[in-house]
């Protein structure tokens, strides 16, 4: 397809400029949709950088409850012997899960619960477990990166298991409080470290346990975490392409449509309607289907008229060229004469019908650009025949007009289009009735319409011929009438400006028989 056009608007700016969205204006609409729901995933997934603190707040809980331990425990072993203290210690470790050892002042290790009973963990081997938990560990990783959280120590035994070689315990001698610190164990579970002296300073605790609950617990909310995600996800592209499918393909389809009826292939091709559809797409179909049937009647009539402007035109000049070819060979002053009257005629008739054509094709133009406002009726036709009679263009014909009250036959219109249509009606009118005949004019209001009827004396027009007057160019004249002195446009201008104020115009009988023809207008009323 072609690249879409902006079109300046008065103040030189593209209409477009206040609907344009810069950032995405390369990207199709499928992509836009689907950009701006996976967005919303993408939020839901920054719970997972939630979950790292919430696993620093699980260690923080841990390291308190390990000091509030180790405070019990010093306490408790400060009364008792050596035995006294190995049975605690054993029990202790059991009952919590941890390696408990005790140090001499001197700094030499007196008790290991390892040493007393079966060890109560056991660091476990990376190598030696399944992908998935590398890939918990990768995740893991990635997450303390993105939210740069502090680096974590790995843990490691001391060579030499003496009180030295633990930061902990030679910070908890000085403070005579209990310490704890974090580190990592080789599958990257949290350790938790926390020494104690004791009060009665005969030697002090070290508390080690491998905290792997933690990560279970983080690695279990963040695994819903991601499930939810994924589902989540899912179901947003699901949707969303789901939405692409019934926005982008309709208005693709209408694209193409209207490329096809602008490149004009074929008369035949129109817009979808989509007659299903009741949402916004549904009425831009139907919109554009309206707009391009107008269009295309609007081209056709212009075609149309322009062939008939081309047939019209031709026969006055082909008499006008007849009559100067035949001035070349006519010596005789009186044919001459003839001739030359011949050629004034049709200059003039080609004059009027060029004159009645601007006029007809300038009507539709002028209508959509018009201000319409409250018009009398009354009070414009009493104004159109003070002039036709200043200017005796009745021809001897009598013009009977029941004036209504003021007021009373008001529409909403252009004035000066609206006389057009009724000085072309008594124009018609005044052609066709005899001499001295009577032409009658009765302006009414009739519900929510103002009708207009316009009565002649003439010889009427058949039922047959009611629809083809109006056609641009018809011309049936009255006997003895000369040739060529109307372009056949009046009634066309005057059912194309009835239309264009949203009314209708239509010939009916004259009551009780009598003969002639009445052109009735109906005219929405101006509102009170």
């Amino acid at each position: 397809m072609e690249p879409d056009i902006a079109t300046p608007n008065k103040d030189g700016q593209n209409e477009e400029s206040g609907l344009s969205l810069r950032w995405s204006a390369r990207l199709s609409l499928t992509t836009r949709i689907l950009v701006v729901n996976v967005l919303a995933i993408a939020l839901l997934a920054g719970g997972l950088f939630y979950l790292n603190n919430y696993r620093d707040r699980l260690t923080e809980e841990r390291l308190a409850q390990a000091r509030v331990q180790l405070t019990i425990m010093a306490d408790a072993l400060s009364a008792g012997d050596v035995q006294y203290k190995k049975s605690l210690i054993r029990r202790f470790s059991n009952h919590l899960g941890a390696r408990l050892r005790l140090y001499a002042p001197d700094g030499t290790k007196i008790i290991d619960s390892f040493s007393l009973a079966a060890p109560t963990y056991e660091f476990v081997d990376p190598e030696t477990e399944p992908l998935r938990k590398d890939a918990a560990r990768l995740l893991d990783r990635t997450i303390e990166n993105f939210v740069f959280s502090a680096p974590i120590p790995y843990f490691s035994e001391p060579a030499d298991d003496i009180l030295g070689e633990w930061p902990e315990l030679i910070a908890a001698g000085n403070a005579s409080r209990a310490v704890s610190s974090v580190s990592l164990a080789p599958d990257r579970t949290p350790v938790i470290v926390a020494g104690k002296s004791l009060p009665d300073g005969t030697g002090t605790i070290l508390l080690t346990a491998n905290a792997r609950d933690i990560t279970r617990i983080v690695r279990a909310e963040r695994t819903s975490v991601l499930l939810v995600i994924l589902v989540a996800a899912t179901v947003s592209i699901l949707l969303s392409l789901f939405l692409a499918r019934t926005i982008v393909r309709p208005i693709r389809k209408l694209a193409r449509a209207a490329l096809r009826v602008r490149m004009g292939h074929s008369d035949e091709i129109a817009i979808p309607r989509m007659p299903g559809r009741r949402d916004e797409i549904g009425q831009l179909s139907r919109a554009l289907s309206d707009m391009s049937a107008a269009l295309r009647d609007r081209i056709n009539a212009t075609e149309a008229f322009a062939a008939d402007v081309s047939h019209e035109i031709k026969n006055p000049l082909a008499s006008l060229r007849s009559a100067l070819e035949g001035l070349e060979r006519v010596d005789e002053p009186e044919l001459q004469k003839q001739l030359l009257d011949v050629a004034n005629d049709d200059v003039r008739r080609i004059d009027r019908l060029i004159n009645d054509i601007s006029d007809a094709s300038r009507v539709d133009a002028e209508l959509a650009r018009a201000k319409f406002e409250p018009i009398d009726i009354g009070n414009m036709l009493e104004q159109l025949l003070a002039a036709r009679e200043q200017r005796a263009s009745n021809l001897g014909v009598h013009i009977a007009f029941a004036r209504p009250a003021k007021d009373v036959a008001r529409v909403m219109g252009d004035g000066g289009r609206l006389e057009r249509v009724f000085s072309n009606l008594l124009d018609n009118a005044v052609s066709f009735s005899p001499d001295g005949g009577l032409v009658e004019i009765l302006a009414t209001p009739d519900g929510d319409e103002i009708v207009i009827h316009v009565a002649d004396q003439g010889p009427g027009v058949g039922p047959e011929q009611r629809e083809e007057i109006f056609q641009r160019f018809h011309s049936a004249r009255p006997e003895g009438e000369a040739f060529g002195k109307h372009s056949g446009l009046g009634l066309a201008i005057a059912k194309t400006i009835v239309e264009g104020h949203q009314g209708t115009i239509h010939i009916l009988d004259r009551p009780g028989g009598q003969s002639g023809a009445c052109f009735e207008i109906r005219l929405p009323k101006a509102p009170e």
